[in-house]
């Protein structure tokens, strides 16, 4: 019997949501004798209302859940608007699901232009598997020279990961790193076989224990908004807000625009650094079209 490829993921979601759940949270009695972290599976049951057979399969990816099973699952294992709409995602029937055209993933002349323009204001061009496709000097100057990187090696997560660099960049680097896996998460729900993404995930799984680790946790993520803590090598520290704005001309990529308020120091800051990105000596500005 063909299965469909989301049910794996989403028994081990449901596993992972319910393992994150402290008993008492919930009304139910620690009783200090649990072999495992979380709620046993009979309890998820009976607040959701279901035989604990029925979830059992779920789990095991073994039959499609009804609306109204997932909506008492999210219910009771207390999810986030993310990952509801994550859960909702990997139950649906494969036969409902749109064709999704491949992403062209490569910057446009005029988003490029616009980058440019953008002379104090740190920006680049990010896909759904974290590539970097397009950036301006000042991105470069704040991030890493992405132009030094091979395109097929130019991803976010890879830099995460790999670059000891960027760990010392992110105050949070564990935060930050996590969120990028966990808006992976959130992509792989809508492009089930993606095969790049899993060549990715395949790579840095046996690279990195933490990466494994952090992206069997299922936790998932939309690229919005935040704050981040940088401690860049010329100008120091930096708190700075981000905005995720997706291109209208091809919604699978996001201009990630940081930036502070004025009178701050960190706006102070942003404008040494712009005056440090536009010596002559250095041409980060580009993209991988």
């Amino acid at each position: 019997m063909n299965r469909d490829p989301h049910r794996h993921d989403l028994g081990e979601f449901l596993k992972a949501r319910r393992a994150e759940l402290d008993p008492a949270a919930v009304g139910l009695p620690d009783g200090g004798s649990r072999r495992v972290a979380g709620l046993r599976r009979e309890e998820v049951a009976v607040l959701a209302a279901i035989s604990t057979d029925y979830y059992a399969r779920l789990e095991q990816g073994r039959i499609q859940p009804s609306p109204s099973v997932l909506e008492s699952l999210a219910r009771v294992l207390r999810l986030d608007d993310d990952q509801r709409a994550y859960l909702y995602e990997l139950a649906a029937k494969d036969d409902f699901r749109p064709p999704r055209r491949q992403p062209r993933l490569k910057a446009q002349p005029q988003l490029q232009r616009m980058l440019d323009d953008m002379a104090h204001t740190p920006a680049f061009v990010i896909g759904p598997r974290t590539e970097i496709v397009a950036w301006n000097a000042m991105g470069a100057a704040l991030i890493t020279d992405f132009g030094k990187i091979p395109e097929k090696q130019r991803y976010y997560i890879r830099l995460l990961i790999t670059d000891p660099a960027m760990r010392e960049l992110y105050a949070d680097w564990e935060g930050v790193t996590r969120l990028a896996i966990a808006q992976m998460r959130m992509h792989n729900a809508n492009n089930p076989g993606d095969k790049q993404l899993a060549a990715l995930v395949g790579e840095l799984s046996v690279q990195d224990d933490q990466f494994r680790k952090w992206w069997g946790a299922h936790n998932v993520a939309v690229r919005d908004t935040g704050t981040k803590h940088l401690r860049h090598p010329v100008v120091g520290d930096l708190h700075l807000d981000w905005n995720a704005v997706t291109w209208a001309a091809d919604p699978d990529l996001q201009i990630i625009v940081w930036t502070a308020e004025s009178g701050t120091p960190t706006h102070d800051s942003l404008r040494m650094l712009a005056s440090w990105a536009a010596d002559p000596s250095r041409s980060t500005s580009g993209s991988s079209a």
